[in-house]
């Protein structure tokens, strides 16, 4: 007799196979993936564990024999359904998402926080790529667009003797940010603060990290529906990506320190970012997506270059 649907696809009420029939809906579904996890196999384990109560890292080889019970089955391939029915990131499901090993806090108020520049410091203290950018007397970092926080976080934890300040236009970012703060325990080191951009920001940092919105207006229009999901305030670069670059570079050397120096991620713009700047000496950073995703640039190439940056699209008034 046909399989009309309604009930689980589920014949061995296993773990292991619990996990598989999840992956072949989302399979079947053509769910996007990059908020978190890359690949269905990843995704699918992620929302059955974590339905189930079980530890994400848990063994499926060793304990996917584990016998369910019909209430398990359905409660995780319901959450696997409303996955699909919604378009959704999974992180903003399961309420949380990590980054370099890092767990965060994540909800729809923030994008779903994948900056590549958590690579970098993640490994500065020990790798090539950053840490010798940086100076002897680097205490004051600013993550720019910080988003949920995660930037902040990371960075109080890679260099314990810096003190961090996140700022962000949006205030519903920094409450999840603040909360994020307070789960690692950093309120003394790390300073939410409410800017638009450079306005409202008055110091001077030794480091700053910036990854702002960066979409162009072709790629927004194309995104799939899980990107859509994300505040597009913090997406949305303007017609060629570069908008809040241009504002960036224009102020940047009045809050960078004489030995400071800002990274920046632009993602898949490189071929704008270079049209909008093309006399700016910058140093490429390698990270898992390659050399051409995040740019480091000195104060001192800031400053050769000011008088050739473009003006800021959007002046204070």
């Amino acid at each position: 007799m046909a399989d009309c649907g309604g009930a689980s696809a589920v014949t061995s009420p296993t773990l292991h196979a619990l996990v598989m029939e999840a992956r072949q809906r989302l399979v079947t579904a053509g769910i996007h993936f990059g908020h978190g996890t890359t690949n269905a196999d990843d995704e699918a384990a992620w929302l059955v564990l974590w339905k189930l109560g079980e530890p994400l890292d848990l063994d499926l080889a060793a304990h996917g024999d584990r016998p369910l019970s019909p209430t398990q089955v359905e409660a995780a391939l319901a959450v696997v359904e409303e996955r699909i029915r919604t378009r959704k990131p999974a992180a903003y499901l399961t309420g949380e998402v990590w980054l370099q090993g890092v767990a965060f806090h994540v909800d729809e108020r923030v994008i779903v926080p994948r900056s590549l520049i958590a690579e970098l410091i993640a490994a500065a203290p020990q790798a090539d790529e950053l840490d010798p950018w940086l100076s002897p007397h680097t205490h004051r970092v600013l993550d720019l667009c910080t988003g949920n926080g995660s930037l902040a976080v990371l960075a109080a934890m890679a260099w314990p003797d810096v003190q961090v300040d996140a700022s962000d236009i949006s205030t519903d970012a920094l409450a999840v940010a603040a909360c994020n703060v307070q789960r690692h325990g950093l309120r003394d080191r790390i300073r939410l603060l409410h800017s638009d951009g450079w306005r409202g920001l008055t110091d001077r940092y030794d480091l700053i990290v910036c990854n702002p919105p960066y979409v162009n207006r072709a790629s927004m229009a194309t995104l799939p529906p899980e990107y859509r999901a994300e505040p597009a305030l913090a997406l949305d670069g303007g017609e060629d990506g570069m908008d809040f670059v241009r504002h960036l570079l224009a102020h940047a050397l009045e809050h960078m320190t004489d030995e400071a120096v800002l990274v920046l991620e632009i993602g898949h713009e490189r071929v704008h970012f270079e049209r909008a700047f093309p006399t700016l000496p910058v140093v490429w950073l390698r990270t898992s997506a390659g050399a051409d995703s995040v740019v480091l640039i000195t104060r001192e190439a800031l400053a050769l270059a000011q008088d050739d940056l473009p003006p800021d699209p959007h002046p204070a008034p």
